[in-house]
């Protein structure tokens, strides 16, 4: 068997180790979400929402929805209860009178920032253990990775042809 025959084996091999381990901290970390919403007393697409309002806001809307994959009937429902619940304003856009912004109420943030706090934690010792240059290659790989989802979504989202 030749070297390159070998090396390419062991790529692959190694591609799958990577494949598969990001499905497993993927899965684990849906169940950590499951298990946060379910402290704040919110479903998990309340809680996504809430997180996309938290990272991208304010947003209309049809943004959220769009950002989620998500109905915009759906989405209604999420921002009802957020908004009942506290955790987010509605707002009239200053620049267009008919449009409505979406915010998270910063009084609530840290409900949500200390049921990650443990994980954050753990996250500043497994970065701790690697080298600058690594942790640029990872945060590389995981946009990528992440821009990949978003790509496959969007295919996934449209009406077969």
């Amino acid at each position: 068997m030749s070297e390159g025959t070998t090396d390419r084996r062991r790529a692959r091999r190694l591609a799958t180790g990577v494949k598969d381990a990001l499905r497993e901290a993927g899965l684990q970390l849906t169940l950590l979400n499951h298990q946060v919403s379910a402290r704040l007393e919110l479903r998990d697409v309340d809680l996504d929402c809430l997180n996309l309002i938290g990272r991208d806001g304010p947003l209309t809307p049809g943004a959220l929805a769009k950002a989620a994959g998500l109905p915009p009937a759906t989405v209604t429902g999420v921002l009802d209860r957020l908004e009942n619940a506290g955790w987010i304003a509605r707002e009239r856009d200053v620049t267009d009178r008919r449009a409505v912004l979406v915010r998270a109420l910063p009084d609530r943030a840290g409900e949500v920032l200390a049921q990650f706090r443990g994980m954050n934690f753990a996250m500043d010792d497994i970065c701790a253990g690697y080298t600058p240059e690594q942790l640029e290659v990872i945060a590389d790989f995981l946009r990528r990775t992440a821009a990949a989802s978003v790509q496959e979504a969007a295919k996934i989202g449209r009406p077969p042809a």
